[in-house]
This record gives C-alpha cells, structure tokens and sequence, in this order.
C-alpha cells in the first residue's frame, strides 16, 4: 500500500537527485576553482572534462542511493531518519567517487572538488526533501493524494495495523476508523471508530472512504460471506491483513499465481540478484582476505604442528544454509583427546583442553581462519549467523523460538551478533534477536559496515575462548 501510494513521490524525488547531484557537481566546480578558490588551486582544469564527469556522477548517485536504501517512505515521514540515510547515501557515493576517479587514468580530478561536491549535494538534498514536504502537506490540506482508510477487525492483528496506519498521516494516509464485528469488544479511545457495518457502508457511498482493510480474527472470520456480498455493492478497493497468529515473519510477501493470492510468510533475503552480489562479496573477500593472512596462517599452522602432535586443522560438523551441514575447518587449539572426557560441551575460560598456542589464537580468533577455504567453497559466507553443531541445535531449537530462522542464510565468520559482543557463553536468545534482526534487514551495505566493524569488534573479545 506505502508503495503504491507514494511510488509517484519517490520515483520523482529519484529523478530530482540525479538533477540535483548534476547541479551540485557543476557548483563544486565553480567553487573549487572560481568562487572560493580554496585550497589555492595551481591551475585550472578544463571545464569540459569535468562536464562528462557530471553525467557519471549523476547516474552514480541513482545507482549508490537506490542501494544504500534513501528511498524510504518510512525514512521520508521522518526527518531526522531520512537525513542520516541521504548522509549515508552520500558517504557512500564519495567513496564511490574515490573508488573509480582512482582507476580512471586519463584524467585526474581534483579530490577537493569532490568534497566540495558531497558538501553541495547533501545542502541541496536536504533542501529539496524541505521542499517535498511542505509541497505534500499542502496537496493533503487541499484534499489531494489522500488515502481514507477504514479497517474491520478487533483482534490483535487489527489494532496493530490501525495504530501504524495513525502514524503515516503525513503520508496522505488517514484512518477514518475501525469497525469491530464482535458485540462488547472495546476499542483504543484514541482510535476513531465506527458504530456499525451501517455506518461504514454510508460513509462508503459519501465518498469519504476509498480503502477497506479486513484484518479480522478468527472468530470474526465467519462474517466473511456478509461482508463479501456487502463489498461487491460498491466500488472501495478491499485489502486483506492475514492474521498469522503467533507465526515469525521474515521478509513477508504476497504474490499471484495462477489467479491465487499466496502469502509468503517466511523467505530467505538471498534469491536472484542478492545471492549472486552476496556470493561476489564472498569470493572477493574471502581471496583478498587470504592474501593479506596467508603469511600469518602459515606461521599459525607451524606452531600448531610444533606445540602438539596432531593434525593442523581440525572438522568439525556444522549446520548452515537451509540445515546442510557442512564440515568447519579450524586450526586446532585443543588435544586430540579433547572430547573424549567430556563428550561435546562449550568452550569454557582457561579450558584445560586447550594448548598454549590454541589458547592464544582462540583469543584472538585466529583460529577461525582457515573457514576461509569453506568460504570459498560455498558453504559459508564472510558475515552470517555463526555456524552451530548439530548436537547443540536440537537442544537450541526447543527451547529458543524462532531459533531455526538463522539457517535462511548462510552461516559466517563474523556477524552482527559477534561485532556486538554475543559470542562464547553469552545469553543465547540476545544472540538470535541479533541474528534475526541481520536477516531482516540484510543489504550488501549492511554486510560491508559488519566486514569493516570487525576490524575492530571482531577479533579480540573477552567472551572469545
């Protein structure tokens, strides 16, 4: 519905900022070089150079916005919101900027211009944001691009929807009311109301209502038949809000097929374009990551081999993507008698079954390098919910709910739960809330700002051992 309603809005503002960072390049030119002059230029570039530069900057700032996610009707009723995301949008494109003025040879541009262009961009995208919000208050004053909305329900799932929908005013969205079908069930004063299906439908054929929402509970639902013969009477678009009781939703989504509406309620973020982008970040990373740690992985593997006899990596079975289990290869920290005693138990602190060096690189995690290879081989991802035993998760799925939604993604070295301090013997349920809420709004940005607060979260932490 938010997407429908508002698609004319944002596909205009998308318009306006590809304008708009033309416009700001152009300014940062002028000021660069002409009106501040700041620092003092040793010449100045030809103008025609950075014109072509223009029109790349501004298709640039289509593509870097779009997936930094700056069109946002939720961002946009909110100010402060939408500004942090357009100030993201922009981080992102500076360095975007940077990235390919680095491996563009024939001509080099001023580094300054392009602050100077952030600068401009970010004034003129606030302004404009302003502007598009005093410009839709007033169509809504006049009685333009409104939505008047009633819902019929008195459930939990209702007065959930209702109560959103009061806050989407600024939006053109306005609840004209709920109806509750069931006699004696009291309402939110704070929501207006209807006194029966009546009043509902007079107001209908008044005009002062264009949008129905059923979203009724289960008892409600034998007033389906009445409402559908009500409803084919008159022209109001009909929407259904499916109660899902106590069900976890995760990327939710309704499609047709065959004529069928079919809900999806539960669905993994990564299918088509996102599992192939997901999947290049891996591969790249995973590459550079053991170029830059191939010499400390072979000084790792020779301690292992020197401090205790054993083999230098050691398998452990894993769960990941969709429950396949896979084999997690790491460099051995334990003896090989590890096990046998205890039978399969957490790591604790200063675990006699550690070897000094294991100790070491456990605390450091070090020893979790070489999943490297298993990254590679496509049965991990750089960031994801960590990888659990078997063992373990028929225990954790009993008693953790929702605990089997991390395996819609594949498991990974690091994760928002891990930069976040829920690693080791920490509570499990905060672990699942972190790696749900990484599922649910799972981005490519949201893997690289995980991949880089590693640097300095991830790898010393006191609960690591």
């Amino acid at each position: 519905m938010l997407k429908t309603h508002n698609q004319v809005l944002l596909g205009a503002l998308r318009g306006l900022d590809v304008v708009l960072a033309f416009l700001a390049w152009e300014f940062a030119y002028r000021a660069r070089f002409f009106w501040l002059n700041w620092p003092t230029a040793d010449y100045i570039p030809d103008h025609a150079e950075y014109l072509k530069a223009a029109f790349a900057a501004a298709l640039l700032t289509a593509l870097t916005f779009s997936l930094a996610n700056v069109y946002r009707t939720q961002s946009f009723i909110r100010p402060r919101q939408d500004f942090l995301f357009l100030l993201r949008g922009g981080l992102y494109l500076f360095l975007t900027l940077i990235g390919v003025a680095f491996y563009y040879r024939e001509f080099s541009y001023s580094r300054v211009h392009t602050l100077y262009f952030l600068v401009f961009l970010l004034l003129l995208l606030v302004l404009s944001r302003y502007l598009a919000r005093k410009s839709m208050k007033w169509l809504h004053r006049h009685g333009y691009h409104l939505r008047k909305i009633a819902v019929i329900g008195s459930g939990e799932t209702a007065l959930n929807f209702a109560q959103r929908l009061a806050g989407y005013q600024r939006t053109g969205i306005l609840l004209k009311g709920v109806l509750s079908l069931q006699s004696g069930t009291s309402l939110p004063t704070s929501l207006p109301q209807f006194n029966d299906l009546e009043e509902l439908v007079q107001r209908i054929q008044r005009q002062e209502i264009d949008q129905v929402f059923l979203a009724l509970s289960p008892t409600e639902q034998t007033y389906l038949p009445q409402l559908k013969e009500q409803f084919a009477e008159l022209w109001v678009d009909l929407h259904i809000v499916p109660n899902l009781g106590s069900f976890r939703t995760l990327h939710t989504e309704t499609e047709n097929f065959e004529g069928m509406p079919v809900v999806t309620i539960v669905r993994s973020p990564l299918f088509g374009w996102n599992r192939l982008l997901k999947r290049g970040l891996d591969m790249v990373g995973a590459a550079a990551a053991l170029l830059i740690f191939g010499p400390i992985m072979l000084l790792i593997a020779g301690l292992v081999r020197l401090s205790s006899a054993g083999p230098i990596f050691y398998r452990q079975e894993r769960m990941g993507l969709d429950g396949r289990t896979f084999n997690a290869l790491k460099f051995r920290s334990m003896r090989l008698d590890a096990e046998q005693r205890t039978g399969a138990v957490w790591a604790s602190k200063d675990d006699d079954r550690c070897t000094p060096i294991g100790r070491f690189i456990r605390k450091v995690s070090l020893d979790e390098l070489p999943q490297l290879f298993n990254v590679l081989r496509g049965e991990m991802s750089l960031v994801g919910p960590r990888p659990e035993r078997p063992v373990f998760i028929e225990q954790f799925k009993k008693q953790i709910p929702d605990y089997m939604l991390r395996h819609k993604v594949k498991a990974g070295i690091t994760g928002w739960a891990q930069i976040n301090g829920w690693r080791g013997n920490t509570s499990l349920e905060k672990r699942i809330e972190f790696d749900l809420y990484y599922i649910e709004r799972w981005s490519l940005w949201f893997d690289i700002k995980i991949l880089f607060l590693t640097i300095f979260r991830g790898f010393v932490d006191p609960n690591a051992y």
